[in-house]
């Protein structure tokens, strides 16, 4: 809202000589407590809050960042292009295939690329004709299919890009494999691998993919497709590159959108913006530096994205919203500059550092993709904290009052209303004039009918969250395979018809057996042996290859399995495979060893390590969370309450995301066919950044209450002061986080479809149910016992008094509103930042 800085008709509150004490004189009191005098040169909000030593850092940041604004601001341009281009330089480290794997499919991975095996993309091109043949010899009889067959490998072979060129029948250059006939007799399969790194087959799939396009359209008669891990990854990667264009693309515009609503000034909608997107772009400059340890891939980024953006234009909406607040109650910019550095500053530093901590859990977990994530994002975090802290008040205090220009229309008819408003919440109209700080009280609305049954509506309202809680008792998780990927993609219907032809061929298991000479009789024996075992299962299926290493001491055997690769059919292969057949078959042959890897087994023992190690990361940011919450309020049991709601909004979200995702009934609704089980990163990932972005909410709401209830007001009027006050920031804030959240529902992979509807729902119960609703009522419940001591004075910065507090006292102690002398206007060309009280006087840029 539009207000104007004190002039010579703006009165002021008269400072006293510091250290006087308050006396019961007839001040113009307000009409509640009229009994009572109050600290002369308190702030409109009451006294500034009880400091700590994170108060004081942020302040000091603040007046630092004032008092050399050309160089805060500068330094803070010139360190993001500076990191930016030498993480260009030198290049960001990723995450490679191996670094994925654990347990004893890394175990499999370290033998195979110790003893020579590539990882080459697998291909396959299915051959089928519209009707079924009586045999399979009638099958591969069938000219047409014959010429087809021959043309397809001929295609693929002047590609240069194929080797290892496979077919049912006998042809040129290519090795026959009559296990390569379906069992419906009307299809059949040449199969290959593309040259070269499986790293870069992505890249040279084009003239393959149009080679069986060339040889499709040849021979109309039959459907002749392609589907393989190269061909796939293109598909999915221009699928999923193009969502998440489009996501970004929406994010920000969105975003600002928000800001201009809530603002009404499009320069003080685009500041949050603008340091949030140097937040991101610094950090990745950084990654590239920390990524040698901590190597990242495109999810950590895409993470990194999400959270830089909501952390940083969070913060940045915290500060300017308090600074404009006491701007319109009639403070000097310098002042108001200084309550927004004591208050929303320390908010910032507090929960920054939790969800820096939060994110930093996941180192824990030993997982490489985790890894890269928690480094990320830790450190966009960081700069993010460092530049609300620094660069923010720096350039608050250069734009001072004109970041309100460009209002928008609306806006300046409403700056009446605003204006009303702001006297309401603050108890300072904009002439300056103080009204009593408890005034608002007596308009209690529905906030203040709920506190008085605080026990009911915290036993409603929370019994309503554990009974959404409940259905992630049946949380369900699974690696994400091909059924993540949109059903209506062609290379989706593609590998559907594979499958239903060559049941196993796209999810074989890859058994790894060693031994000092794989050509010996006894090992030739073993894997006889473990070949008619898994055919006798009926879960494993030709066509069953073995190949060996050079030094002959590695055998790598590939075997079709049942099921979709991630589903309850293909583990139980896997554990037939683990614990009936290779110990029956390879193990009692002395010197011989197997290990299984493959899609099925590395999802297996990626959840196994996921799931020992997720108790101990939880454990790990409750506890330091609640040590950070109780350095920052000096309350246990206002700690303990905050973390009890934390995790229970994060147990309503998995209770929802069961709800939405373990079940078909908003498949239509969201455009995605339900796979039955929720993303097996996604619970851990959830529960440390909900954590996390839930703090700020919490540690800003409570340190509003704890304003008020240091100022005198009784707890359950400090509650409902404390929580009117932060409402209209605290909602700002969710709107923009759910906002940005629900992008991630309408991309296509059901994981990030998972993601966003995970994060945007919390997001909204946190800041609605939780801290609007049932936080206050469990502050009201916990009373006077949540701060048993108020401060034994409040020194007012304002060059006021100290007033001292009686111990015990709990008496509502409001502001004053003795007149002052008038402040003179500001010299001509000086900017509103000439003289800043207990910021340091500096020379005016």
């Amino acid at each position: 809202m539009r207000t104007r800085p004190p002039t010579a008709s703006t009165p002021r509150r008269s400072p006293a000589p510091s250290g006087s004490g308050a006396s019961d004189g007839p001040a113009d009191r307000g009409p509640r407590h009229a009994h009572r005098a109050a600290p002369t040169g308190a702030s409109p909000d009451g006294p500034t809050p009880t400091r700590t030593h994170a108060t004081h850092l942020a302040a000091r940041a603040a007046r630092w960042s004032v008092r050399h604004r050309r160089l805060a601001i500068g330094g803070w341009i010139l360190g993001v292009v500076l990191v930016t281009l030498l993480g260009s330089l030198i290049g960001t480290s990723t995450l490679g295939d191996d670094d994925y794997s654990v347990g004893e499919d890394g175990r499999a991975q370290s033998t195979l690329d110790a003893h020579g095996f590539t990882s080459p993309a697998n291909e396959n091109v299915l051959i089928q004709r519209p009707a079924q043949a009586a045999s399979p010899e009638e099958l591969l009889a069938d000219p047409e299919l014959r010429a087809a067959l021959a043309d397809v490998a001929a295609r693929l072979d002047g590609t240069g890009e194929v080797t290892n060129l496979r077919a049912p029948i006998a042809l040129p250059g290519v090795e026959a494999n009559p296990g390569l006939v379906s069992t419906d007799r009307r299809s059949v399969m040449v199969t290959f691998e593309m040259r070269g790194d499986e790293d870069t087959a992505t890249d040279r799939i084009d003239p393959v993919l149009a080679a069986v396009a060339a040889a499709a359209d040849e021979h109309p008669g039959l459907l002749v497709e392609e589907v393989g891990e190269a061909s796939a990854d293109k598909a999915l990667g221009d699928t999923i590159g193009k969502d998440f264009k489009r996501a970004e693309l929406l994010a920000i515009p969105l975003t600002l959108g928000i800001l201009l609503a809530v603002f009404g000034a499009v320069v003080a909608a685009l500041v949050p913006v603008a340091l949030a997107l140097t937040a991101f772009v610094g950090a990745l400059g950084v990654v590239a530096f920390t990524s040698r340890l901590l190597p990242t891939d495109e999810t950590a980024t895409s993470v990194m994205l999400l959270i830089g953006l909501a952390v940083g234009v969070d913060y940045a909406l915290f500060y300017i919203r308090r600074e404009r607040e006491e701007r319109a109650a009639g403070h000097s910019p310098q002042r108001a500059l200084e309550i927004a550095a004591d208050t929303s500053g320390h908010a910032v530093l507090v929960s920054g550092l939790t969800v820096a901590v939060s994110m930093a859990g996941l180192l824990l977990t030993g997982l490489s993709v985790f890894s890269g994530i928690a480094g990320g994002t830790v450190i966009v975090v960081l700069i993010a904290v460092l530049g609300s802290l620094t660069v923010l008040p720096a350039v608050l205090s250069w734009l001072g009052d004109r970041v309100e220009l460009l209002r928008l229309p609306w806006h300046r008819r409403a700056a009446t209303r605003a204006d009303a408003a702001a006297v309401a919440a603050t108890g300072v109209n904009t002439a300056g004039t103080t009204t009593p700080a408890g005034a608002d009280l007596t308009r209690p609305g529905l906030m203040g009918r709920l506190l008085r049954r605080p026990g009911i509506v915290a036993v409603v309202t929370g019994g309503l969250l554990i009974l959404l809680a409940v259905p992630a008792l049946g949380l369900r998780t699974v690696e994400p395979g091909m059924d993540d990927i949109p059903d209506d993609l062609p290379i989706m219907q593609t590998y559907d018809r594979v499958q239903a032809a060559f049941p196993g061929e796209q999810t074989a298991a890859v058994v790894v057996v060693s031994a000092a000479d794989m050509r010996a009789p006894q090992a030739v024996g073993a894997i006889d042996a473990l070949r008619e075992r898994a055919l006798a299962s009926g879960m494993m299926y030709e066509p069953i290859t073995t190949e060996i290493s050079a030094d002959g001491q590695v055998a790598k055997i590939s075997i079709p399995i049942a099921g979709g690769g991630t589903d309850d059919a293909s583990l139980r292969v896997l554990d037939t495979l683990r614990g009936e057949i290779i110990p029956s078959t390879i193990d009692p042959v002395s010197g011989m060893s197997a290990d299984v890897t493959g899609w099925t087994a590395g999802s297996a023992d990626f959840n196994a390590q996921l799931n020992g190690r997720t108790p101990l990361v939880i454990g790990f940011v409750l506890v330091l969370a609640f040590l950070l919450l109780l350095a920052a309020f000096r309350s246990a049991i206002v700690a303990a309450a905050a973390v009890a709601l934390n995790l229970l909004s994060v147990a309503a979200a998995y209770g929802l995301l069961v709800v939405v995702f373990q079940h078909h009934w908003a498949d239509g609704l969201l455009g995605y066919t339900s796979t039955g089980a929720i993303t097996n990163w996604l619970p851990l990932m959830l529960f440390v950044i909900l954590f996390g972005l839930s703090m700020d909410y919490q540690v800003f709401v409570l340190s509003r209450v704890r304003e008020a209830y240091d100022s005198g007001l009784p707890m359950r009027d400090a509650v409902l002061v404390g929580v009117r006050r932060s409402a209209g920031v605290v909602t700002s804030a969710a709107v923009i986080m759910v906002a940005v959240f629900s992008i991630f529902a309408t991309l296509s992979q059901v994981s990030m479809k998972q993601l966003g509807v995970g994060l945007g729902a919390a997001i909204l119960l946190d800041a609605t149910v939780i801290r609007v609703i049932l936080m206050p009522a469990v502050l009201t419940l916990i009373g006077e016992r949540a701060w048993r001591r108020r401060p034994a004075a409040v020194a007012d910065d304002d060059r006021g008094t100290v007033v001292p507090v009686p111990a015990g006292d709990r008496r509502p102690q409001l502001p004053a509103q003795a007149p002052a002398p008038a402040a003179p206007p500001a010299p001509a060309g000086h900017g509103p930042f000439s003289g800043m009280g207990d910021f340091p006087r500096h020379r005016q840029d």
